[in-house]
């Protein structure tokens, strides 16, 4: 038996390839799609914080906010309107990435990319200029059926137009566009705030049509990766295409393994109903359970608190750029560290020595907080000192998230799939992303008010159960060309017995006489 979590010796296979200035150049214009999904995270919270923005479309928010002059921080922000608003989008793009698994499919990872582009420029665009709540609900709506076919299709994109032993660093420009977007809508949402007249939030709203028209415009000027190339006939301009990405004309082995596995992804006529055999159950358990850990490491308790613990600090008023922009800058460049080290130390140390660094971070967190606010919510005067740690901590938790599970749980799945599953397979990764965004973003509030500091616990929790979860049941996927990756499911200790006697070629199904399916225990 391999060791845990490891992966056996593999095919052996070595591909020839170069990482080409127009493969990088590539990657950083599809990476860009990330820009619309972090400019909304950053924005949405930005202008839910505007007095003219509340007085106009949320009154009676605005008017709680103002009669409760109570010091309790823990319930300060419970309000279901307004999380509804802002977790409304993520509703849309859950229904949205299953469409887009079709669209990704049939008609290739550029024109779903493209769809997300438009979709979220218009979108933007009403935002701009609601004028009723409304407005603001169809806007946020589109964005999210935009966001919904961005994250389906970009990652799937990256992971297969890069160089396998690049993969993880070039898929990972995703994240740190993700990252960048919301680091810049925190500066935007402060100049725009200070707008005289109040309508400032039009301008945070609205200004999502910038990376709106970035990844609408790179969908058009990008090509087509191989694989998608293939699974829809066009084999010659795959092949050219694939000289050209690779930066070598030997690329015979690679474009015959790819196209082996399009064939028997051909013959799967239900990609959603396969998903459901039992050879393919590595893959849906993965797929399923590495967005919902994502979403419970308690990224949100601990950016929650980052304006309460800045403002002590002698920030005052900025308080809340500075708690933004700093924990922006720690995330964007921590996930620049994720990219320098995925493909050099693999994804599953990065995996677990950010969850032994988020849980260190939380229970020191814990205990401060504990101490400080109690449980009546009212911290009272701070030393500065006191402050000074738990952003310390926070900051520290925010780089152990930021090079972990922000980006590898797009990552992992992206690359893990067959090609005849792959669509179908990404569309569960980001349905099952967006349900849990959603309801911690609908409870979480809530939560917070009951819990109170207990609620960094309850995140602990499952930081510990995550890992444990990575360290005894994910393989190590890094330099596996990701036509191969079936060899990592066959040598692992646990998967094999699933996959085990399917020796489906390329990642793709076994096949048996007259192209049916071999039949599975």
């Amino acid at each position: 038996m391999p060791a845990v979590g490891g992966i056996g010796p593999g095919t052996g296979k070595d591909y020839p390839g170069n990482l080409t200035p127009f493969v990088t150049v590539t990657c950083i214009v599809a990476a860009m799609g990330g820009l619309i999904f972090g400019y909304d995270i950053g924005i949405s919270g930005g202008v839910t914080t505007m007095t003219p923005f509340l007085q106009k479309f949320f009154r009676s928010v605005w008017e709680k906010k103002e009669a409760d002059k109570s010091k309790n921080q823990y319930c300060q922000y419970d309000s279901p309107t307004l999380t509804m608003f802002t977790s409304s989008l993520y509703l849309a793009a859950l229904l949205s990435s299953i469409v887009a698994s079709v669209v990704t499919r049939k008609l290739g990872r550029k024109l779903s990319m493209l769809f997300g582009g438009l979709l979220f420029f218009a979108g933007a665009l009403i935002n701009g200029f609601a004028k009723a709540v409304w407005m603001l609900i169809v806007g946020r709506m589109l964005l999210g059926f935009g966001i919904g076919f961005a994250n389906q299709s970009v990652p799937l994109y990256l992971s297969e137009m890069a160089p396998y032993r690049f993969r993880g660093a070039l898929n990972i420009g995703f994240q740190l566009s993700i990252a960048i977007g919301i680091l810049i809508a925190n500066v935007l949402n402060y100049f725009f705030a200070k707008i005289k007249g109040g309508w400032g939030w039009r301008l945070s709203l609205g200004g999502a049509m910038v990376p709106a028209l970035i990844i609408t415009v790179g969908s058009l000027v990008l090509p087509d990766t191989p694989n998608s190339l293939i699974e829809r006939g066009q084999t010659e301009e795959a092949k050219a295409n694939l000289r050209r990405i690779r930066g070598v004309d030997d690329v015979d082995e690679e474009f015959k393994d790819l196209v082996a596995a399009s064939e028997t992804s051909k013959l799967v006529e239900h990609p959603w109903r396969n998903l459901l055999k039992r050879k393919y159950r590595p893959h849906l358990t993965v797929a399923i359970l590495i967005p919902f850990f994502q979403q419970l490491t308690g990224i949100n308790v601990i950016m929650f608190y980052a304006p309460v613990l800045f403002s002590t600090i002698g920030f005052k008023d900025d308080a809340a750029l500075m708690s933004a922009v700093i924990t922006g800058v720690v995330n964007v460049g921590a996930t620049v560290v994720s990219i320098y080290g995925v493909d050099k130390w693999g994804r599953r140390f990065l995996f677990l020595e950010g969850g032994v660094q988020m849980l260190i971070c939380q229970a020191v967190v814990a205990a401060c907080i504990g101490a400080k606010f109690g449980t009546s919510g009212n911290p009272g005067d701070l030393p500065k000192w006191y402050a000074i740690v738990v952003v310390l901590f926070i900051c520290i938790y925010v780089a152990g998230f930021a090079w972990s599970w922000g980006p590898l749980g797009w990552l992992v799945p992206s690359e893990i799939f067959p090609l005849e599953i792959r669509s179908a397979a990404q569309s569960i990764t980001v349905s099952v992303n967006m349900l849990f965004t959603f309801l911690v973003a609908q409870v979480f509030l809530t939560m917070l008010c009951h819990l109170k500091f207990g609620l960094f616990l309850f995140f602990a929790f499952f930081v510990i159960t995550m890992s444990i979860f990575i360290y005894y049941f994910l393989p190590e996927t890094k330099s596996i060309p990701i036509e191969e990756m079936n060899q990592v499911w066959k040598s692992h200790w646990y998967w094999s017995r699933f996959v085990e006697g399917l020796d489906y070629p390329n990642g793709a199904m076994e096949m048996g006489k007259g192209g049916q399916d071999v039949k599975e225990v």
